[in-house]
């Protein structure tokens, strides 16, 4: 163990050079003082030597424990170390393969996340890229009636807009979970974000014969008035298709020294009990979910609500679902 080790010899060197001058010097006053100052380098030297002894052994007790480590591929306790520099270097090693374990995991995490979104998106795609693929086919037939041609090519224009729409969402989905999007902190008026957001809706609801009812003043927040006209629409939007034709839509408005608060009620069927825990999941798809739902408008709606220091519930009243909005004007 100490063949190799320069910085041992060297030591070893200067104490054999040291005891030999200092008993040179000590002969020459007297036989004794030179034995005595002899002496007492030969036990320094073995003092030297024996603590040497004990630290490269430290040294090779914690290599031994990094290889097992390094053979595990999981962290492993690090200990039996005296207090000093090797125990301060033991307790960091210990640390950084607990972050590094850490990380890994978290990677793998995200690789799961991963695959199984894009499982989740391929099967969401799958669906309207079929249908439009047998509703082409069936164009291509040159003795096609023309009311046929018109409907056929009617629903091939609602699959492209409905795949359009999906699409747009997991990307804003992506920019939202990767980090991209800086939402603009700015004074938002409830009144305009209830505006923008229904204007999405407006000749559906007209055609269903519904009805927005509107009940807010002067209530603001602080956030992006682009993005939360996205997020409440889509909540407008679920709200309008779970509403019977001649329904209603209302959206409240509350403004307290903690929060702006935004409650939208609608006159449908609600949600089902088991449902309830789960509306915010993405892909997720109600028991009294369309045919047409993908199940990602609701967590779109979540995200951004949630990234601009907010909350969103849903809930059933007597008349229908609920679904409550609180901006906080800080973090609690």
């Amino acid at each position: 163990m100490f063949q190799n080790n320069k910085e041992l010899h060297f030591g070893l060197g200067i104490l054999m050079v040291s005891t030999v001058i200092l008993s040179v010097v000590g002969f020459c006053f007297s036989s004794v003082c030179g034995s005595l100052v002899m002496v007492a380098c030969m036990v320094t030297m073995g003092v030297y030597c024996a603590t040497e002894y004990y630290r490269y052994r430290q040294l090779q007790k914690l290599s031994h424990d990094l290889d097992t480590l390094l053979a595990a591929g999981t962290p492993l306790p690090i200990r039996g170390y005296a207090e000093g520099e090797l125990s301060i270097l033991a307790n960091q090693i210990q640390k950084i393969t607990i972050q590094l374990s850490e990380s890994a995991e978290a990677s793998q995490s995200d690789r799961l996340y991963l695959a199984d979104s894009l499982a989740d998106i391929s099967h969401q795609l799958r669906t309207p890229l079929t249908a439009m693929n047998l509703t082409a086919t069936m164009l291509r037939d040159p003795n096609l009636p023309s009311e046929k041609r018109i409907a056929l090519a009617r629903d091939l224009q609602s699959l492209l807009s409905r795949t359009d729409w999906l699409v747009e969402s997991l990307l804003k989905l992506s920019k939202l979970d990767a980090g991209t999007v800086t939402l603009a902190k700015e004074p938002v008026a409830v009144s305009e974000l209830i505006h923008r957001a229904a204007s999405a809706i407006a000749i559906p609801m007209d055609l269903r014969n519904q009805q927005l009812v509107v009940n807010c003043t002067q209530e603001q927040f602080v956030g992006d008035l682009i993005w939360t006209s996205e997020a409440l629409g889509n909540i407008l939007k679920n709200c309008m298709e779970h509403t019977p034709d001649g329904g209603s839509i209302t959206v409240t408005a509350l403004e307290t020294a903690l929060y702006t608060q935004l409650e939208v009620t609608d006159t449908g069927s609600g949600f089902q009990p088991e449902d309830l825990p789960h509306l915010f999941e993405r892909f997720y798809r109600g028991s009294n979910a369309s045919q047409t739902s993908y199940g990602i408008g609701l967590a779109l709606a979540r995200t951004v609500i949630v990234s601009q220091n907010g909350t969103v519930q849903a809930m059933n009243t007597p008349s229908g679902a609920k679904f409550v909005i609180k901006f906080y004007k800080q973090v609690i």
